[in-house]
């Protein structure tokens, strides 16, 4: 029995508990998860999977725990994938992207899933049929798509995707974009201004922009001392909002008169609705702005794929059953991670991870006539406000009332306090928590 099986789920749980649980490890088999490889009735089903991201590549590791006979194919476009999780890492050297770069050659062996490189198009839900770019088609018995993200360039005058290929990158997926904002924060003049424009609710990884805005202070405290980062936000709090404060206090003199860092809320102004690219300029609902360096993060929806497939509703996102993740919209079929409907869970490679062992648990279920259970889902994201400072925040969450909600107590950020060596902790736990966390997913 693993750890969070041994675990009451009542209004006792602390967070201490959720750290002990998922903080450090995300083995294999145990956790959220919580089943053996047993053996089901054995089945010709044919369960298709779109996308082998964290999403997908746990989707089909954990099925195949669930049941040793089904057949999986991941069609994925990519041959191999970067991790958007500490891809903040890379702009200022702690990490490059080849440490973050991961291929499905394992699931493939390991896990006897046959991968697809190829881009689906298209699908019939009709006739549980999908095609690729390539014209394949392949018939499937259960459909999960893990379609991340797209990005909504058209709530800014004057940005358009073209130029965060260019010269305007938002680095908000890791790869190319990656290297080169990292380039122009190195470049920047001594005494220039940065901005970086965060997105609007909801959006992938909700501490991430504030991660990105504590290293661009960090790299100006040791390399450029008299620059400044300015944060334009639209919103009036942010995740984990308290403890980046206090950190941003404490490394960078948040809220002095020589801060490296200044944060402007919706309400004073800090939601940007244009790019003047000629003038190095945003301007938002109160002022104009120039900097040296300007790094815009757009709002965000359910990823194109999800779009073209019919599985977003009006909110631009996907429904689903919250105990199951199976579309709202089209029986057979389960969207996964970012571009789901998950309610107070957040858009995050942990929520993703937790999602897709549930799902992998319900399509087991239900291959074998057997009715699906209540899902309970978690997630634990570590973030650092320094190479050295770590926050961070977990939960666990059950469907209650039709949504998806925390558990009790069970939801918790990092505790402010004063002892010097709980941040340092916390990084350190930061770098394991990586660590295991992707190896529960490729490996």
């Amino acid at each position: 029995m693993s750890q969070l099986e041994n675990k009451t789920f009542d209004h006792k749980i602390t967070r201490r508990d959720l750290l002990k649980i998922f903080g450090a490890t995300a083995v294999a088999g145990t956790g959220i998860f919580g089943a053996s490889q047993q053996a089901f009735a054995k089945s010709a089903a044919h369960v298709v999977v779109v996308g082998g991201g964290v999403g997908g590549s746990t989707f089909a590791k954990y099925l195949r725990f669930a049941d040793p006979d089904v057949k999986i194919t991941i069609i994925e476009q990519y041959p191999e994938y970067i991790t958007c999780l500490r891809s903040n890492d890379v702009i200022v050297g702690m990490h490059t992207l080849d440490e973050l770069t991961f291929n499905l050659d394992t699931i493939r062996s390991k896990y006897n899933v046959n991968v697809v490189i190829d881009r689906v198009i298209g699908a019939d839900f009709d006739k549980k049929t999908v095609t690729t770019a390539k014209g394949t088609l392949l018939s499937y018995d259960k459909l999960v798509v893990s379609p991340g993200i797209d990005f909504k360039f058209e709530d800014y005058e004057g940005y358009t995707a073209e130029m965060a290929e260019g010269d305007f990158p938002h680095a908000y997926k890791a790869g190319s974009q990656t290297l080169k904002l990292r380039q122009q924060l190195l470049a920047m003049r001594p005494g220039g201004t940065a901005i970086i424009a965060t997105p609007q609710n909801p959006f992938r990884c909700p501490p991430g922009p504030y991660e990105r805005a504590s290293f661009f202070a960090e790299y100006f405290k040791h390399h450029n001392p008299t620059a400044k980062l300015i944060v334009l936000d639209p919103k009036d709090s942010f995740t984990k909002d308290v403890p980046f404060k206090k950190a941003w206090e404490r490394l960078y003199g948040y809220q002095t008169d020589n801060a490296l860092i200044d944060w402007v809320s919706g309400s004073d102004g800090g939601r940007v609705v244009r790019l003047d690219a000629k003038n190095n300029m945003v301007e938002t609902d109160g002022e104009d702005f120039y900097a040296d360096l300007i790094n815009i993060i757009p709002n965000q929806r359910a990823g194109k794929l999800a779009q073209t497939l019919g599985l977003t509703d009006r909110s631009e996102w996907c429904p689903i059953d919250r105990n199951t993740m199976e579309s709202a919209l089209h029986k057979e079929v389960y969207v996964l991670g970012d571009s789901s409907i998950a309610d107070a869970m957040p858009k995050s490679g942990y929520s993703a991870n937790s999602q897709a062992k549930v799902c992998a648990q319900a399509v087991a279920d239900t291959l074998k006539g057997h009715h699906p259970g209540k899902a309970i889902y978690s997630n634990v994201c570590y973030s650092l406000a320094g190479e050295n400072y770590g926050v961070s925040i977990a939960a666990i969450y059950e469907v209650k009332d039709g949504l998806i909600q925390p558990k009790g107590q069970s939801a918790g950020v990092s505790p402010i306090t004063d002892i010097p060596a709980q941040p340092i902790l916390e990084a350190v736990y930061q770098k394991n928590w990586q660590r295991e966390f992707v190896k529960d997913v490729f490996s």
